[in-house]
């Protein structure tokens, strides 16, 4: 378990510090997909089974609603992936953007949404076991990274300045495209108390001391801070060892 326990953390951190220097909507999307598969593995390393399955479902509903939005993003912005391409989209597709921004703060672990009731209860129940600083450490500073990369996929998606790319289509008309993403958004609303009510009989007692207990959300909020005033160093070329050691996303297919 000690094992599976480096491995998961290393790919939850591999996955989040990669998908921060990724450009492709796609790739950041499927990064977030093995950040959470990671997350997983490291709840099932701590022994807590049902609380990975319940992760599983949860993230199955949020995750598949981010790609729905990204494909509508995708077939409006003329077949590009790119998102230096896009920007501002929020006044083309406002429907989308609210739906995909729901899909990314439940990701995020933001209080009330259908990801913060299994994440949280990991993060917690981790925080109760005694591995040491550095898992705890390491747990967190993960939990931090995907709010950056979705603060900085939201960003340069709908809010920063247009990115010159293909014209846009008017996708929101179409309802076979659009009422799928509405659907999802409204089970990533409901489907995490519901789901725990179903899966866990009786409700989670945990005792942490309030550093911890306040550490999740201290970490979502502080990330999210940093990634706003960050904008600007995307596009700088100081990171450019580091950016191009992330794009070829470690090495590891090679």
């Amino acid at each position: 378990s000690a094992l599976l326990l480096f491995i998961s953390i290393m790919t939850m951190f591999m996955s989040g510090v990669v998908a921060i220097f990724e450009y492709d909507l796609k790739k950041i999307i499927a990064l977030s997909t093995l950040s959470q598969l990671g997350m997983m593995m490291f709840s099932i390393s701590l022994g807590l089974y049902e609380l990975a399955f319940f992760h599983l479902l949860t993230h199955a509903l949020f995750k598949a609603l981010l790609f729905l939005c990204a494909g509508v993003l995708i077939h409006g912005a003329g077949n590009t992936q790119d998102i230096r391409s896009f920007g501002g989209l929020s006044l083309n597709f406002p429907l989308v953007t609210v739906c995909m921004n729901l899909a990314n703060l439940s990701l995020c672990g933001v209080p009330f949404l259908a990801g913060f009731y299994s994440k949280d209860l990991i993060v917690e129940l981790a925080c109760q076991y005694s591995w040491g600083i550095f898992v705890l450490l390491m747990m967190f500073i993960c939990l931090s990274l995907t709010v950056l990369y979705s603060v900085r996929l939201t960003y340069l998606s709908f809010v920063g300045s247009y990115g010159g790319g293909a014209s846009i289509s008017v996708c929101e008309s179409d309802y076979s495209l659009v009422g799928p993403v509405v659907i999802l958004s409204f089970t990533s609303l409901v489907s995490g108390p519901i789901l725990s009510w179903l899966n866990f009989p009786a409700p989670v007692l945990i005792f942490l001391p309030a550093f911890l207990k306040w550490g999740a959300l201290f970490f979502v909020g502080v990330s999210l801070l940093v990634m706003l005033s960050l904008q600007g160093l995307t596009y700088s070329y100081k990171w450019g060892v580091v950016s191009k050691f992330s794009g070829l996303m470690w090495f590891l297919p090679w």
